[in-house]
């Protein structure tokens, strides 16, 4: 087991720096088997959030400034963890190029903006998948001894050939299928502007080359820059409105955007969730057609960790 802990958060420009000398062809290449995950986890041991850092995010995505924090951003804090355990730990596969199909986060109560917390990220559950292999990093976060927020986000690395031969015989995802408009919930249509995927990175410390230009996205077989995930999760999550004190949301990352792009959310009442057998669905579709880029469900929970 390797454990690091850490004062604060790595900086982006540190972690990039070992992003690139990792890529470099010198010294041991360090190839470990594609069978099993590092056993590591990374820690920040006391949190404080960067209260301007929070300000740029809360904007770019559509938040509210209530004084508390978003139910998302805990995933995007936990990513600069992510990228020094994929460069410091024996990572078995190439980092950049990485995508991000799924995403779960729980939030046991409100958090405060100005809260100081304990955040870990560990790598977990290795799989096969048709497109090559996936995994997922396990983040928490916890005020004292008492868990406030988990998350997992998925990632999947794509290879011509997948992992294993069986694999082949997994059943698809169902397909997503663009739902009437529910007249008590929301419905709304808006841009997604070019630049969104290098904004974003700037605030999200995330500079994945398929979400910044043309050009770096083409080397990794998209025609265009894509959107990020997170930032399309979040958008949602900021139009939907009053969200409950507790609650998980889980999103499954479909078609990427293409950037620019027009994108339609259609989204049920959060209202009607009063109980814990109760389900919010929302997704967020291509404004052309019925294609889906975003399939999510919210649901309250009532489970204290």
């Amino acid at each position: 087991m390797s454990d690091k802990h850490y004062d604060a958060l790595p900086k982006a420009h540190t972690t990039y720096a070992n992003i690139v000398k990792s890529l470099l062809p010198i010294g041991n290449s360090g190839k470990v088997s594609r069978d099993e995950l590092p056993q590591a986890t990374y820690y920040v041991d006391d949190l404080h959030i960067d209260q301007d850092n929070l300000e740029d995010y809360r904007k770019i995505c559509g938040f509210a400034d209530d004084g508390k924090v978003p139910a998302t951003y805990f995933s995007v804090l936990s990513q600069t963890l992510q990228m020094n355990m994929m460069v410091k730990e024996p990572f078995p596969f190439a980092m950049l190029g990485l995508v991000h199909v799924d995403n779960s986060v729980t939030q046991y109560r409100p958090i405060g903006e100005r809260e100081t917390v304990a955040l870990s990220v560990t790598f977990d559950n290795l799989r096969d998948h048709a497109q090559g292999q996936q995994f997922d990093f396990i983040t928490i976060v916890k005020s004292e001894d008492e868990v406030i927020w988990e998350g997992t986000s998925t990632y999947l690395s794509r290879s011509k050939k997948p992992a294993s031969s069986k694999d082949k015989k997994s059943t698809p995802r169902p397909a997503v299928v663009k739902p009437e408009v529910d007249e008590a919930g929301v419905h709304s249509i808006f841009e997604v502007p070019e630049d969104i995927g290098r904004r974003y990175a700037f605030v999200s410390g995330d500079f994945n080359l398929i979400h910044l230009h043309p050009l770096s996205a083409r080397a990794f077989g998209f025609p265009k820059a894509i959107a990020h995930g997170m930032w399309s999760k979040a958008k949602c999550l900021a139009l939907m409105g009053d969200l409950p004190d507790a609650y998980t949301v889980d999103v499954s990352f479909k078609l990427p955007i293409f950037l620019p792009a027009e994108v339609e959310l259609i989204a049920e009442p959060v209202a009607q969730l009063t109980n814990a057998d109760d389900t919010c669905e929302f997704g967020l579709y291509s404004s052309k057609n019925n294609k889906p880029h975003l399939a999510g469900v919210m649901k309250l929970e009532t489970d204290s960790k």
